[in-house]
């Protein structure tokens, strides 16, 4: 009987799943700093079991928390670069790189262009996410035109794959009104951009790029990993017919560009059949049309290739702190006709939902699990506004979306819609609303309340756990065209404008139509997926 128990016991250690380690934050830093590890089958108590630095092994009291999905640990001050490995019954997880930040030079040599330019200092040298820096130096240029500044970024497991690769992956500011505040040829004003890492910094301008130097970010209150990305490649366009006019005239389209930001990292233009007036007009390619004659044909098509990263979150909500100068514009906490989050329909409900609740992260996810538990969702589009949803109680994801913006404006959480496609596994692509909220020090933190409430095309794989998973997390099979509202400007006050119905991308108009164009008509196409890669 006792030999049979240890055979079952054996047995029972053999089939235990390894550690998994999915991320691991800060990737840099010194020595005596703190680091956080995120994964699973971790067990939940650490007991025998361990972590190891480039083969060392921190001390046991260096251990400050041990979960069976989340280890703290101080660095070993003995500690150098190399591999970080979960060990728990004689099992071992996948590496993941550390480097070692003091065996890491200030300034990293890189091919010299001649152009004189170079970063003297950066102000602070660390700093949280979102916070405003002042980088300092000579060459930058008088006006940004394309240039950009790129902090490190990393997608999970990758670092040293990346190594293999001269081009290190980065990320830059792209939120509108919170990213570049000024550019000079010896100064630019930033925000540290949401999925920054610790790691080289780098200005790239028209005439060259500077050599990197080290940027820290500071510990955050929790994680960000991106995982499994997918490269789409998309098709779009737009058909006018004129029916009658004279000259002069013009026609103005705005067709939305695949938006930017930290889960879609890479955007490049594959295809376009017409010449742009303005190539990104606040996230548009602006198109002009002059002189239209009567019962003629005009079409314009685009197609550009699309990196989506699954993104997952978790968060310790006991260690979020207000960070100073990390606080969004107003824009993103104020009511409008689209998020009326001052309406007292709103506010009241919000206040009651929170309730005594002061921690913004529970703020958020009590608005999310009241919406779900209330709104009957559902995927097709019923068009309607934030307050006819809120009375009817029927929503689809546009509507829920905003709704849960208002809510968490009501109570200064600031959130966005995020406007998009929604792919299938057939590759089809449906018009699909989430929202994005932010937590100061941490950066803006994704939501799917219509996947959450399990309303989805019956072609789209939705996961089990899509209730708890889409609070946090997102996954890859979308593509976003629209963070907030693109409040575009018309290019002639007499223009008489186009506003489109909810659709892949949320801007206050589409079309502008000046001068002699008496009648036409215009068709924008869906968004056709052409192609799906996987890395």
């Amino acid at each position: 009987m006792l030999f049979s128990l240890s055979l079952l016991i054996y047995f029972a250690a053999c089939k235990a799943e390894p550690p998994i380690i999915s991320a691991l934050d800060p990737t840099v830093g010194m020595m005596g700093d703190i680091i956080s590890i995120v994964g699973k089958n971790f067990g939940a108590d650490q007991n025998d079991s361990y972590i190891t630095i480039a083969d060392q092994k921190p001390t046991t009291s260096s251990y400050l928390e041990w979960t069976d999905t989340f280890i703290r640990v101080r660095l070993p001050e003995f500690g150098r670069t190399g591999l970080v490995y979960v060990h728990k019954d004689e099992r071992k997880s996948n590496a993941v790189f550390f480097s070692n930040r003091s065996e890491i030079p200030e300034h990293v040599q890189a091919a010299s262009l001649g152009s004189g330019l170079h970063i003297d200092t950066i102000k602070p040298v660390t700093a949280s996410i979102g916070s405003l820096i002042s980088i300092q130096g000579e060459g930058f240029g008088a006006a940004r035109e394309k240039g950009s500044v790129r902090f490190s970024w990393a997608a999970e497991n990758n670092p040293l794959s990346n190594r293999e690769h001269s081009e290190k992956p980065a990320i830059e500011p792209f939120d509108m009104g919170f990213g570049y505040e000024s550019w000079t040829s010896n100064e630019i004003r930033l925000h540290v951009p949401d999925g920054a890492i610790s790691g080289t910094l780098e200005i790239y301008t028209l005439y060259g790029k500077s050599a990197p130097v080290f940027f820290t970010v500071k510990e955050k209150p929790g994680t960000k990993v991106f995982r499994d990305k997918r490269r789409w490649t998309i098709v779009y366009s737009v058909h006018i017919q004129v029916q009658d006019a004279s000259h002069p005239n013009t026609l103005y389209l705005w067709m939305p560009q695949p938006a930017y930001s930290s889960s879609q990292p890479n955007v490049e233009l594959l295809f376009r059949d017409t010449e742009p007036f303005v190539e990104n007009y606040r996230g548009t390619t602006l198109f002009q049309i002059k002189n239209m004659a009567a019962q003629t044909n005009i079409s314009i098509t685009m197609s550009y290739v699309v990196d989506a990263y699954a993104v997952e979150t978790a968060i310790k909500p006991q260690s979020i702190r207000a960070q100073q100068g990390t606080s969004l514009p107003v824009s993103y906490t104020q009511s409008s006709p689209l998020i009326p989050s001052d309406e007292p329909a709103i506010t009241e409900l919000a206040a009651a939902i929170i309730a005594k609740e002061l921690n913004p992260y529970n703020k958020a996810k009590k608005i999310y699990e009241w919406i779900i538990a209330n709104s009957a969702i559902q995927h097709y589009p019923l068009n309607t506004s934030v307050l006819e949803a809120l009375q009817q109680k029927k929503a689809d994801s546009y509507s829920v979306s905003l709704l849960f913006c208002a809510l968490s404006r009501s109570v200064g959480i600031p959130a966005i819609p995020v406007a998009g496609v929604l792919i299938d596994k057939n590759h089809s692509a449906f018009v699909h609303y989430w929202a994005e909220f932010w937590i100061d020090g941490f950066g803006w933190i994704p939501l799917d309340p219509a996947l959450g409430a399990q309303a989805a095309p019956e072609s789209f794989s939705l996961r089990e756990d899509a209730a708890l998973w889409y609070f946090g997390n997102i996954d890859n099979h979308r593509i976003s065209f629209s963070r907030g509202q693109n409040q575009l400007s018309q290019m002639d006050p007499r223009g008489r404008i186009a506003a489109h119905k909810p659709d892949y991308a949320l801007q206050n108009f589409w079309e502008e139509a000046i001068g002699g164009i008496i009648s036409y008509s215009s068709l924008w196409s869906d968004i056709a997926i052409t192609g799906m890669y996987t890395q």
